[in-house]
């Protein structure tokens, strides 16, 4: 799975550079040097693992701005999930659409636990939040 998630990763990064402008990152540092991760790339991966989640169905925007903006770009796996950062703590959001007749709190906490050890395991940092926003329910 790490191996999906570091190819994807990868390939992104390569395809869709930032252009102009400082890019919002998270910013670490230990013995090696200084490392930065593009909030771009944790939405990455932990849009990736959510849709990887048993009952995820698929993504969503929390609004119509986002979506409008989003139908332009073709990023499927950052499509739900808002990143925001405190020092070195991460916190995520994440829309999402479950499928019908799962256990909507069995899978959320699946969700919360999977986005936080993929997230934490990337980048090396604390992930202090997961908030799993249902927005509806596919039958």
């Amino acid at each position: 799975m790490l191996v999906k998630i570091s190819y994807l990763l990868y390939y992104i990064i390569a395809k869709y550079p930032m252009l102009g402008g400082n890019p919002l990152t998270v910013d670490t540092n230990n013995y090696y040097g200084n490392i930065s991760i593009s909030d771009n790339a944790i939405r990455t991966v932990a849009g990736f693992v959510a849709l990887d989640c048993y009952g995820v169905v698929d993504l969503v925007s929390k609004n119509f701005r986002d979506s409008a903006r989003e139908l332009l770009k073709k990023e499927r796996y950052s499509k739900g999930v808002s990143i925001s950062h405190i020092d070195n703590r991460i916190f995520i959001d994440i829309h999402c659409i479950l499928k019908y007749g799962v256990s909507i709190s069995a899978v959320a906490e699946s969700l919360k636990k999977s986005v936080k050890y993929s997230v934490e395991n990337f980048t090396g940092m604390i992930v202090d939040t997961v908030n799993v926003h249902v927005v509806g329910v596919c039958v």
